[in-house]
């Protein structure tokens, strides 16, 4: 699904998205009148600082600007930017600040939620979508924090026993459906029904969470890709609350 049938359908009533450089900017109203604040990368662009930089912008000034809106980020972007200057310019720090920019948005009263339409991996896979607080898909989104290749030259294993390992446990594997069994991906819309409604379901929901409701470990509980993560999750924060 192009950029431009997602806005087409989340906003029919007309939109003041636009897009630079493969980065999307600006703002829409849902059917119900509720107003959102857009972001996102487009065209499988690599982030680099420039583009890292003129997100984090857009985003503070979200929350500069007196309102509560939703920040929408739309993501189709290859890896962070892989070259000497954005390595050299602290790329990792850049990527951070966007990822913090994001989360506080959030945690001050302007809800973050992301929606995959494509690819993206790697830093600007965790700086973007995964640093909003629900993560939503469509249907051949192509997400991987690291892919196997890499990850084989990052742990030595050889590339037959991650993949072997990828077929019971969604953590080591790349891919849409296991990025949704392990609770990073909330759910995947249907294209074929408004994005709009879908939306705003959402959106209705997160409303009633509260703020700073992160529940992708009882997700992965639930859905049997991270087992463990809730508990464990849960046990820290009984010792931590037990030490005070």
């Amino acid at each position: 699904m192009l950029l431009a049938d997602i806005l087409a359908s989340l906003f029919p009533g007309g939109h003041e998205v636009i897009v630079q450089g493969g980065l999307a900017s600006g703002r829409g109203t849902l059917p119900s009148g509720s107003q959102l604040a857009v972001i996102g990368v487009d065209g499988r662009l690599p982030v680099g600082i420039d583009e890292a930089a003129r997100l984090a912008r857009h985003v503070l000034d979200v929350t500069t600007s007196g309102s509560n809106d939703p920040i929408l980020v739309l993501v189709d972007s290859d890896s962070q930017r892989m070259s000497k200057r954005d390595e050299m310019l602290g790329l990792s720090e850049y990527l951070a600040h966007l990822a913090k920019c994001l989360i506080h948005a959030d945690a001050h009263g302007h809800p973050t939620i992301g929606l995959l339409y494509g690819h993206t991996a790697a830093g600007a896979f965790i700086a973007t979508a995964l640093a909003t607080r629900v993560l939503l898909a469509l249907p051949g989104a192509e997400p991987a924090v690291m892919d196997l290749p890499s990850m084989s030259r990052v742990t030595k294993l050889p590339i037959e026993v991650l993949q072997e390992k990828a077929k019971s446990t969604p953590v080591f594997a790349p891919g849409l459906d296991n990025l949704a069994q392990t609770g990073g991906v909330a759910a995947v819309l249907d294209p074929t029904r408004s994005l709009a409604d879908q939306l705003e379901a959402v959106l209705t929901t997160v409303a009633g969470t509260g703020l700073q409701a992160d529940t992708r470990d009882q997700l992965g509980k639930q859905r049997q890709g991270r087992p463990k993560a809730a508990d464990i999750a849960e046990r820290v924060r009984e010792l931590a609350l037990a030490s005070v």
